[in-house]
């Protein structure tokens, strides 16, 4: 079995959220299975020098987009058993970022089209295209408008994953004919409210819908979660399912992260204090052992939960507490927290931005992790935070409820809310520091933390048995 992964990003080579993160560990997970998957992404302009040594000219070609006629080069590269193809063109991909242009409709059509074109050329014809977000949801689209005709193309499948409802490609309909390019007989299939939404056709068009959690795959047939697209998705519920994502376990290993100040495992527990140490140092907070740290790792914005920290966190301080908070976003925010550093300062520690070896430092040393997000598709922190036995605390919602259950009952492995309630929220945190007061409870918790098998294991095993049944094979 073939499966092409086309996809608008992918770790190592570029980065901005949670999809390059799947993109560079799905379909390792699936080699490993025997299933031969390959990478096609675009040669952005912020892909390093270093990083381009290893890649080989394959060819180029002119792909259509719409009425043009465009370059389009392509490339290869093989990392950990991984094929990468990479889409070049200058005009498109040579910026300084990947998303936010004024043309990002005509950038990511060219490169859908030009994932099609390709095919012929790179000697890979696969039975499924497993596409992702707004950036490749036209790819079913065109398949079925342009190549189902040719012999090449017209048993590949689609499968196409949902990473997050809120960002659909909506544009104007003057671009149906203008960049899209489709037939005018499919003009329904693209329009949706009264612009054109990528997503929906990309829903409408593929031959099965993935979301990245079974409760979100539930969540977004609810108005309040679907951003619109609820009645939609009510009419594609036979082709749509939920599988959990998985984290890369050999980026996030205590045992060997070269990141953290100290590295560890669940038989040696107790070199976690010193990473807690090492960063409350490099937080500069006071170094106090059995002083229960919270780390907060996210983006600053009130859809992660923000607001509802922001209502009790004073109230918190009260308590015998610290907080190491990592991140950037609203102004809101990020003044908010920054006044708390100043007027805490041996309570809150606080780094604007995003530093990746900070990030590790945090799931290494803090010993409990706050995630209260409104909605969260799936969700990487708290399932990365188990893994280096720190504690979670999450809202349940989406990919949070399937992954973090609450200890209460003595199996589970973080602590819960389900209300979006600050002082529920606040609860869940007084009952952690409740939990961390008992030593040798904690250290169970910990361990079982550390013991969860969040890996793509499970997670490929079940695309696997998705991609075996749109192409009829047993």
């Amino acid at each position: 079995m073939k499966v092409l992964f086309a996809t608008s990003e992918a770790y190592p080579y570029a980065m901005s959220g949670g999809l390059a993160d799947v993109a560079g560990a799905l379909p390792k997970a699936l080699r490993k299975r025997f299933v031969g998957c390959r990478i096609i992404l675009p040669l952005y302009g912020t892909i390093s020098e270093e990083m381009r040594k290893s890649m080989t000219f394959v060819c180029n070609i002119i792909v259509p987009v719409a009425w043009r006629r465009q370059y389009c080069g392509v490339f290869e590269a093989h990392l950990d058993g991984v094929i990468y193809y990479f889409i070049d063109n200058q005009y498109y991909f040579n910026r300084d970022g990947l998303y936010g242009y004024y043309d990002d409709a005509e950038r990511y059509a060219f490169f859908s089209r030009a994932v099609l074109e390709v095919i012929p050329y790179i000697g890979f014809i696969p039975d499924v295209i497993h596409c992702n977000d707004w950036q490749t949801a036209l790819i079913p689209a065109y398949l079925d408008a342009f190549y189902k005709q040719n012999e090449a193309y017209k048993n590949i499948k689609t499968v196409y994953t949902i990473h997050n409802i809120q960002y659909q490609g909506k544009y104007g309909n003057e671009l149906y004919s203008d960049v899209l390019g489709l037939p005018e007989e499919n003009r329904t299939i693209m329009e949706y409210d009264g612009c054109i939404n990528l997503m929906k056709g990309g829903i409408q068009c593929a031959d099965k819908v993935t979301t990245v959690s079974p409760t979100y795959a539930k969540e977004i047939l609810d108005p309040f979660y679907s951003h619109g697209l609820h009645s939609i998705l009510e009419n594609f519920t036979f082709k749509l399912t939920g599988i959990v994502n998985g984290i890369d376990v050999d980026v996030y290993n205590p045992e060997t992260d070269p990141l953290i100040y100290k590295n560890y495992n669940v038989e040696s527990l107790d070199k976690k204090a010193v990473n807690k140490e090492q960063l409350q140092k490099e937080m500069g907070l006071p170094q106090k052992a059995d002083t229960p740290l919270i780390g907060i790792v996210t983006r600053l914005v009130k859809h992660k939960g923000l607001d509802l920290v922001k209502c009790v966190f004073e109230d918190m301080l009260k308590w015998d507490v610290q907080f190491a908070i990592l991140g950037s976003g609203e102004y809101e925010f990020e003044s908010f927290f920054s006044q708390m550093a100043e007027k805490y300062p041996e309570k809150v520690g606080l780094v604007l931005g995003f530093k990746p070896q900070l990030a590790h430092r945090i799931y290494a040393g803090a010993d409990i992790f706050l995630m209260p997000s409104l909605s969260e598709p799936c969700g990487l922190a708290q399932m990365v935070a188990l893994r280096y036995g720190t504690i979670p605390i999450v809202r349940k919602t989406g990919g949070l409820n399937d992954t973090i259950s609450d200890s209460g009952d003595g199996k589970g492995n973080g602590f819960t809310f389900a209300d979006y309630n600050a002082h529920d929220m606040e609860t869940s945190v007084w009952r952690s520091i409740e939990g961390y007061k008992d030593k040798d409870g904690w250290d169970i918790l910990r361990r079982r933390a550390m013991m969860c098998d969040n890996s793509w294991k499970t997670s490929a095993n079940e695309y696997i048995k998705l991609y075996k049944e749109i192409i009829g094979k047993k």
